[in-house]
């Protein structure tokens, strides 16, 4: 097709506008392909099944690739100072850093459990700062038997604000987990958090300011929320990361919490998307598995622990590796 002159002229400021564009967001498109990722590829080993102490979850973790370990506050709060600096030396040669620490309060009992459980807090916190680990997490159970939505929503605000602070005095970061399918927060009388909008509610409420989520693709998944959603993120709202997939085969209402995947295994969950916002937003915490998977479970430590590590590789290559 040949083209005149006058065509060529009457779109030469067109061009033009479109070239200084395409330059615009041809740099941008180099610069976000220039990013790499800045999470760990992280072993929780409670979360896959794994019966191991910290010794021995730092040994799995080393031998299959593992860039961080979670923290047991328990076990590192009873080292000596010598022996907590020889942990971490070891865990240095052996190229590995620390994940994130369970909660090690139960704020969901009765009041009575709570308050001898949040004395122990103090402790506990100043050994994973000395330790050197810096984040802490827990999850949100997404409805009760008797306690109504406010009811509920203003006692977790007032005993995880204690928490918080407690956490924040020793230099730790607090994520909260909310957990999204349906099949649980509708098996109660009440319903209560379990969406990143209800989340960013609590934590806003909580007002302290080391917090933010455990973020999980499940949760982001069951909870029919969107790459939009993720983009209202920075990397100072995420503490930590689970990576999941789901089943084939079910509706996203009809999906049960406890039988889900490993990262990558089906495909049901765009965890390409999910993980390109955590690239793009700079996270830097651990990324873990948390597939509450039978036949993973079933694994002695080993193949279990490998298991997983290929999983989450697996997923970690559709964003580069």
């Amino acid at each position: 097709m040949t083209i005149s002159r006058r065509d060529m002229l009457a779109k030469v400021s067109i061009i033009g506008s479109m070239s200084i564009g395409g330059a615009v967001l041809g740099r941008r498109a180099k610069a976000a392909s220039a990013r790499q990722r800045k999470f760990t590829l992280d072993l929780s080993c409670g979360s896959i099944g794994v019966q191991a102490d910290q010794r021995q979850a730092i040994g799995l973790a080393h031998r299959f690739g593992f860039e961080s370990v979670s923290p047991d506050p328990h076990y590192v709060a009873q080292l000596s100072a010598a022996s907590r600096r020889e942990l971490l030396a070891e865990m240095k040669q052996k190229g590995l850093v620390w994940g994130a620490a369970g909660l090690p309060v139960d704020f969901r009992k009765d009041e009575n459990t709570f308050r001898s459980n949040v004395q122990k807090l103090p402790r506990l916190a100043a050994a994973l700062q000395q330790a050197g680990a810096t984040r802490v997490g827990t999850w949100l159970m997404p409805c009760h038997a008797e306690l109504t939505y406010l009811t509920n929503f203003r006692q977790h605000a007032r005993r995880l604000r204690e928490c918080a602070t407690i956490l924040a005095d020793h230099g730790q970061r607090f994520g909260l987990e909310y957990v999204g399918p349906k099949t649980l927060w509708a098996s109660k009388q009440h319903s209560f958090v379990h969406s990143m909008s209800e989340a960013k509610e609590l934590i806003a409420e909580i007002g302290v300011d080391n917090m933010g989520l455990v973020l999980d693709s499940w949760h982001w998944y069951t909870a029919h929320e969107t790459v939009e959603d993720l983009r209202t993120l920075t990397n100072a709202d995420v503490v930590a990361c689970d990576l999941n997939d789901a089943p084939v085969g079910l509706a996203i209402d009809a999906q049960i919490d406890s039988q889900r995947e490993l990262p990558a295994a089906t495909g049901v969950i765009d965890l390409k998307s999910f993980l390109s916002e955590l690239v793009a937003i700079g996270f830097d915490g651990p990324v873990r598995a948390e597939p509450f998977n039978q036949p993973l479970n079933q694994m002695d430590n080993e193949p279990a622990a490998e298991a997983t590590a290929k999983s989450i590789r697996k997923a970690f290559e559709l964003v580069g590796g």
